[in-house]
Order: structure tokens, then sequence, then C-alpha cells
């Protein structure tokens, strides 16, 4: 087996071995304390330019199959895990996840203590670092995880957007069979979202994350989606202006992730980048309406900031780990956003029904 290293811009070294691809990879170390989901996980475009850690012991018993890919291809920077399991035993299992990380040409490194990494990052906060199997060259890969820019101030939604619009029909759905048309714009969208809408009883139309509000007016829509995805909010200025131009005709309109703080920044709030991040499928989070506390999943490092909070915006929800806000509404507006992943892909269900008040609002428009 390749042995491989995992270096920290702060000269920290992990020594383990390879699972993955041959070479080096650079990119912001985070951990993420979901059991399940690891496929949806390296799938997912919002991981990307990340190096994720997961904190669950053992990964890879499960395998890997064609059908839970969150888009067409994987988007992280890095894999770290403690084990990797030797077996995969999982009837839908197609192919292990060795032969998947290189097939795909992740780099990953296994056999580390991630449970010290992750005490690590919690103290000091995401890092720039390092995966790579030239472990023999330690100088070199620390200056490698230095040279990483970070993500602040980085839009990245424009890398992992899709160039063309297109209609999604996943279960070919028959002209006139959904009640809603929905624009949903693609910042970094997972399958699984695309799903929910169309179970959801909608027609989506994917856009690109660069269309404007008049592209978007012409498809003339019941409500306009805005997609989770990676990367700083706030240099996503053509965004920005596009959503406020939506909410001017109040037409229904949804966020998750990086669209709910998109929908901040263009009701005039602020973001800011959040110590290590939220990572996880386990994340306790209360409908400050109703009191109810719902667990979610949860990947985003930057946060709306509360200070100096637009009037025309309102707090819906809030995390019980740190308080952060987790949920917003724009008053005299049919406009609200979530900051986990109600699609829960993986995860839990419990924040599935925003789904139906999105259906609700368009319904009621």
């Amino acid at each position: 087996m390749t042995q491989a290293v995992l270096t920290l811009e702060d000269g920290t070294i992990f020594k383990g071995n390879s699972i993955g691809s041959k070479g080096s990879s650079i990119g912001e170390v985070v951990f993420n304390t979901a059991m399940t989901g690891y496929q949806e996980i390296l799938t997912d475009p919002s991981y990307y330019k990340q190096i994720v850690t997961l904190t669950y012991p053992h990964i890879g018993n499960t395998g890997t199959n064609s059908e839970d890919f969150e888009s067409k291809k994987t988007y992280l920077s890095g894999l770290v895990i403690r084990e990797s399991s030797p077996v995969a035993s999982n009837w839908r299992n197609e192919n292990n996840l060795q032969n998947f990380l290189q097939t795909h040409k992740v780099i990953a490194i296994a056999d580390i203590d991630t449970r010290k990494l992750t005490n690590h990052l919690r103290k000091h906060g995401a890092m720039k670092g390092c995966i790579s199997t030239d472990y023999k060259n330690v100088n070199k890969c620390i200056n490698l995880a230095k040279s990483f820019s970070g993500l602040s101030g980085l839009d990245l939604a424009k890398e992992v957007s899709v160039q063309k619009s297109y209609l999604f029909n996943p279960r070919n759905k028959k002209a006139g069979e959904s009640k809603y048309k929905v624009v949903a714009i693609d910042f970094g969208i997972k399958t699984n979202i695309l799903n929910l809408l169309t179970d959801s009883n909608c027609e989506v139309i994917v856009v690109p994350a660069i269309t404007t509000a008049q592209e978007i007016e012409a498809f003339n829509p019941d409500g306009v989606f805005l997609s989770n995805g990676p990367g700083d909010p706030e240099p996503c200025l053509y965004a920005i202006k596009t959503i406020r131009e939506i909410l001017r005709n109040k037409v229904p309109v949804f966020g998750i992730c990086l669209g709910h703080q998109l929908l901040a920044l263009a009701a005039g709030a602020k973001t800011k980048k959040m110590k290590f991040g939220h990572h996880g499928a386990n994340h306790p989070v209360q409908d400050l309406k109703t009191k109810e506390v719902f667990i979610t999943s949860q990947n985003h490092g930057f946060t709306v900031d509360e200070n100096n909070l637009p009037e025309e915006i309102s707090i819906t929800h809030r995390s019980l780990f740190d308080d952060s806000i987790q949920g917003i509404a724009i008053k005299n507006s049919n406009a609200f956003s979530f900051q986990g992943h109600p699609e829960a892909s993986p995860g839990p269900h419990d924040i599935n029904p925003l789904f139906l008040k999105f259906s609700n609002l368009m319904k009621n428009a």
C-alpha cells in the first residue's frame, strides 16, 4: 500500500496510507460528523475545494453504487478517514470505496488519527491543507497547503454550475402533469433537491448561476429555487443582483444553503466566515415560531451575520449548537430560505416539509 501524508498550514503532519489516486491535492480541511452517506458527500458540489475528514471511524462498509450520486462526478479536494473497510457488504453495492476513489481520481488518506485531527480543527478552525502521496517531501507538502487561497473571497458557484439550461425530468413525467413551473438556479445543485421538487408536483428548469432575472422571468415560473453550492456567497454579485430583482416581482422564492445566504445578501444582510463551519447530519435546529427542534443535515462554512440585520429579514430558525441563523423569511414577500439541507441526502428528513411550504406559496400566489 502506498503511503501518504496530510499536512496543514500550521505545519501539523498526519502520516497514513493512500486509498485513492496518486498525487497531491490542496483545499480547506473540515470535519464531517455524518455516520452514513459518504458517496453523497463525495459527489456533492457544495464540498468543492474542501478536504473532508469523516469522523465516523469505519468508512466504506456499504460500498458505492450508480444511484447515489448527487451530481455527475466527485467535487471535493480530498478525503480523510480513520479506517477503510476491507469488505463492502450491501445488496446495492456495485464498487468498493477504494476503487471508486481511484476511478474518480480522488486523493484520499486512511489510517490516521481523525479524532486528533478533528480536535485540532475545533481548536484552531478549518485550515488550509494538502494530501499527498509524495510523503517523503513533507516540507513541500506544507508549502502546498499554505499556497491554497482559502475559501473566503472565492466565487465557486460559477465553476460548478451547469453551463446550459435544461429540463429535469427523471421520472419521465408527461407534459402538463406538474402543477407548478419552477426555475432552479444552479449554484451547485444536488440531485435529491431536484427529485424532491419534482415530487412536489414541480416541473423544474435548471439554469446556470449567471442567469439574469429577465431570462428567468421569460420562463414565466410559478416559483424560483436558489440552490446549495460551494464557496463564499459575497463575491457572487451577479446572483445577488438577480435575486434582488426577482424579489421585486413577488414570485415565491425558496433558498437552501448557499441559496439561503444569497437571499439574505439580496435583502441587505451580510455574511461571515465561521470558525469550522457545520458539516454533518446530526445538527439540531429550532423553529422559533413553533419551538419544535429538528435534526438536520448541514454543510456550510459561511453564515448570515446577525449584526445590523435589515428590518425586512425575519429569523425563522436557529442552530442549537451555536445559535447561528438557520432560516429566514423576507417580510412582505413570498421568499424564505434554510441554511441546512432539507433534502437530507445523506441525513434525516425532519425538514422535508419546507418543500411543501414552497408548493403552498406557489399555490396561493
